[in-house]
């Protein structure tokens, strides 16, 4: 008898594991190379309108999964059975990437990058009713830590607070989002799946945007922004491998320590140095992430007890 033929069918991901330490090292890697994109945007931000930077970013980003979007490829990325969540997914990650660089353009690196960290604590708010993870008070607490520490840089409501913060706050928004919506597709969808439909979305609504304030770049600044749109693609294709490994409120807080990056660069590049309240908060905010993977071993250790202790294991 003829064995019949197969139906083509969404390239599955593998399952989600629970390793949050492999994901926090992930999570550490990402933001060296967010960070190397996000000041190479602020550079850029002196010379060229946000919407065109982050349309070079979504440009390159699309070039580079180009090959799994051709329907000849071995490595075909776009059957999927959640079309909708992909294009939520790239236009919350549009949002956050549009409305950072627009931030970058008044404030400081550090400052703005600091703002930005408010998204762990969104996320930790939405992976409740969306992921249903659980987050004990310690967890909540070590979060509001990290929360103190992003309000002890900023300093609202004092002279030194910028009204262009609202930026990366609304950035932080946008954040959150991309992550929740990355670890419901975790486990489900492919990687180059996931990537692909995000840089078709961000190119798709920035193309028809960008000629209204279209800037004639240097081939300077399109080196910078094809960096960016690399540097940006590895850092975003290494949180989407972080997701599988640890809940969301357990990996977010680690995307603080782009702040060290951020900060060292920024005083290199840009001249400016950390202030006291940069480096206070900054040991809140460390502190804050390193507390939560404290909680986070010994909740495995005792995970482990039951589990010999349980009679039917």
């Amino acid at each position: 008898m003829p064995v019949p033929e197969k139906k083509q069918q969404a390239r599955r991901a593998p399952a989600r594991v629970d390793h949050p330490f492999k994901g926090i090292a992930l999570i550490l890697l990402s933001t060296v190379f967010l960070g190397c994109s996000d000041v190479t945007a602020k550079y850029l931000s002196t010379s060229l309108p946000s919407i065109e930077i982050t349309w070079i970013r979504f440009l390159t980003f699309t070039l580079l999964f180009t090959p799994v979007m051709l329907p000849a490829s071995p490595f075909y990325a776009m059957r999927t059975k959640r079309p909708g969540l992909h294009v939520m997914r790239g236009a919350a990650l549009l949002g956050s990437s549009l409305f950072f660089i627009t931030g970058l353009g008044f404030l400081p690196i550090a400052e703005a990058s600091a703002t930005g960290f408010v998204a762990p604590l969104f996320v930790t708010a939405l992976s409740i009713v969306f992921l249903g993870e659980k987050v004990g008070m310690r967890r909540w607490l070590a979060t509001a830590l990290g929360l103190i520490g992003v309000l002890i840089i900023l300093r609202p409501g004092t002279s030194a607070f910028h009204p262009a913060a609202v930026f990366p706050l609304v950035s932080a928004a946008c954040w959150a989002g991309t992550l929740i919506l990355t670890r419901m597709m975790s486990g489900r969808e492919a990687v180059i799946t996931t990537m692909a439909y995000s840089s078709l979305t961000g190119l798709a609504i920035l193309t028809a945007i960008v000629p209204f304030v279209w800037v004639t770049p240097s081939w300077t600044a399109i080196a910078l922004g094809i960096f960016i749109g690399v540097a940006s693609t590895a850092g975003q294709w290494i949180v989407v491998l972080a997701y599988r490994y640890g809940d969301a409120s357990v990996l977010a807080p680690f995307s603080y320590s782009q702040l060290l990056w951020v900060s060292i660069l920024g005083f290199f590049i840009f001249g400016e140095v950390p202030s006291i309240w940069t480096i206070v908060g900054a040991a809140f905010i460390v502190a804050s992430g390193l507390y939560i993977a404290h909680r986070e071993r010994v909740r495995r250790a005792q995970l482990l007890v039951l589990e010999e202790r349980s009679p039917n294991a």
